[in-house]
């Protein structure tokens, strides 16, 4: 926590559900009784553009915005993205984020290059590094669509919100056909974080 606001990061690209993660994330923080402020740029996020969130939470919360260098967790959907927002990071702070790389139109097509090394690139500038093939273990708890809520399962140990609000923010708010698998997605995310 940085004073008394918690600071989240989301990122990732466009098609990952980092926006309905920040929804629940969003959700959990204002069921436990506090002051949210949450911020979000699309970008290009429908032609697999970068997508981010900024969410914070505390007793009063007064701009929605992360400050670079203020971040408690980066939570991100694709590594890259990850090593893009990191200096947002504070010192000793904790990055979880899913291991398969999306490769942008640009990377694609030849015009940009995809960064080497993110994983140990990532390693030198947080404390605690969480990487998880979120898509695989989605899929092993029911559907690989849920990689979203098994990467928010990975980040509630590093929230003070107790776990029955985060079950009940994520089952009000993914569809209700996918209530289920989505849970079973955040329960297998938070054992995952735990080993």
């Amino acid at each position: 926590m940085s004073g008394s606001v918690m600071n989240i990061l989301l990122c990732g690209v466009g098609g990952q559900g980092v926006l309905l993660a920040s929804e629940i994330l969003t959700g959990a923080a204002m069921d436990s009784g506090r002051d949210v402020k949450k911020s979000e740029v699309h970008g290009m996020a429908q032609r697999g553009g970068a997508v981010t969130s900024h969410v914070r939470w505390g007793e009063i919360v007064h701009s929605p915005l992360i400050e670079e260098g203020q971040a408690d967790v980066i939570l991100s959907f694709e590594p890259g993205e990850a090593l893009r927002w990191s200096h947002y990071l504070k010192p000793g702070g904790v990055i979880v984020t899913a291991e398969t790389p999306i490769y942008s139109v640009l990377v694609s097509a030849g015009f940009e290059e995809y960064p080497g090394d993110v994983v140990g690139q990532l390693e030198k500038r947080c404390g605690r590094l969480f990487t998880v093939d979120a898509m695989g273990e989605a899929r092993e708890a029911g559907s690989a669509r849920a990689a979203n809520t098994l990467l928010l399962g990975m980040l509630s140990p590093f929230t003070d919100i107790p776990e029955e609000i985060w079950r009940k923010a994520v089952a009000e708010r993914v569809p209700p056909k996918t209530v289920e698998v989505n849970l079973e997605a955040f329960a297998r995310g938070r054992k995952l974080a735990g080993e």
